[in-house]
């Protein structure tokens, strides 16, 4: 999900054959691997290696380039913009991250015909957590839960020129609007049952009367949903991909991957795991459990409950319902 707040995310790497993202919007300008590798070779030429397309998502394409490295490639000036605040970040972030995290070691300008700034990153091998089931990702509980309250610490002061995000960071009610209209239109869609809804509104509420966030501004990741997560053949967090909703806030919305990612299992694993590295309270869980609606709703509302990406709400939704029910 971007700035727009509409589900796109893709892996920044990826171990397998290039993916592309059916429901994907159309792209505003045409991308191939002859043209990535003449602007690698214009502009970084002492990295100049084979090039083939890995992934190509909402907003960006990746293409592979050599063993390890790929590049990160917007397709729409919205990508554009979220590039731009990836490397304008995550060099600074990644040194006191836990995990790999895919920041740009080289900077490419438009040329060619092309006209985004583009990213030089590294290649990471695993495999993506959207394509396993929610059952094998719990592996990844004690690594996700490191990386988000390594990304989020209060002591680590977040600058005044942090990117803004009007739908990631903010209090629940700024987004309660737009998520009443989402359940409605889910349950007109035929999505979720008059039943799933009733439970899903009573944790929407819920989560709106819980206390806001209290502390500081810290930084959120925005997005770290299965799609955006790569595992380890063991199971364990190999990386933490995609940046562009980056913003700074209430941590809360980033807790919400329990129910996006994770089983009951995997759920009480990863709470465990953020409760031994930071103190929480019942209500960052109340208003957790409301962003995964909140954000559930976003994706299917979006994309429907199928695919890979529609998957991963109807999965959130549907372990809320579960554990809410």
């Amino acid at each position: 999900m971007s700035g727009s707040d509409a589900s796109r995310r893709s892996p920044a790497t990826d171990a397998s054959p290039a993916r592309r993202a059916a429901d994907a919007p159309p792209a505003d300008v045409a991308l191939d691997a002859p043209l990535v590798a003449a602007l690698v070779a214009a502009q970084h030429p002492d990295l100049m290696g084979e090039v083939r397309e890995a992934a190509s998502g909402w907003d960006n394409a990746v293409f592979r380039l050599g063993e390890r490295l790929a590049v990160r490639m917007p397709r729409r000036e919205l990508g554009a913009r979220l590039v731009a605040g990836e490397q304008r970040w995550l060099p600074e972030l990644a040194p006191r991250l836990p995990v790999p995290v895919p920041a740009p070691t080289r900077e490419g300008r438009p040329g060619l015909g092309y006209p985004y700034p583009w990213s030089i990153v590294p290649w990471f091998d695993g495999v993506d957590a959207a394509s396993v089931a929610p059952a094998g990702r719990i592996g990844a509980a004690d690594g996700l839960a490191a990386f988000l309250v390594a990304l989020g610490d209060p002591d680590a002061p977040v600058p005044t020129d942090a990117p803004a995000n009007p739908f990631r960071g903010v209090p629940l009610a700024e987004r309660d609007a737009i998520t009443r209209e989402r359940l409605a239109a889910a349950v007109a869609g035929g999505l979720i049952d008059a039943a799933a809804a009733t439970v899903l509104d009573a944790v929407r509420a819920d989560a709106l009367a819980a206390p806001v966030w209290a502390g500081p501004r810290v930084w959120v990741h925005g997005d770290p949903h299965p799609a955006n997560l790569l595992l380890e053949t063991s199971g364990a967090l190999a990386a933490v991909l995609d940046f562009g909703d980056l913003t700074s806030g209430d941590p809360a919305g980033d807790l919400a991957t329990a129910w996006l990612t994770f089983d009951a299992a995997g759920r009480a694993r990863f709470h465990a795991a953020v409760e031994a590295r930071r103190e929480t309270d019942a209500a960052d869980w109340r208003r957790a459990r409301g962003w995964a609606v909140a954000l559930g709703l976003a994706i299917v509302t979006a994309v429907g409950v199928d695919g890979r990406i529609g998957g991963i709400g109807a999965h959130a939704l549907a372990e809320v319902v579960a554990e809410a029910g």
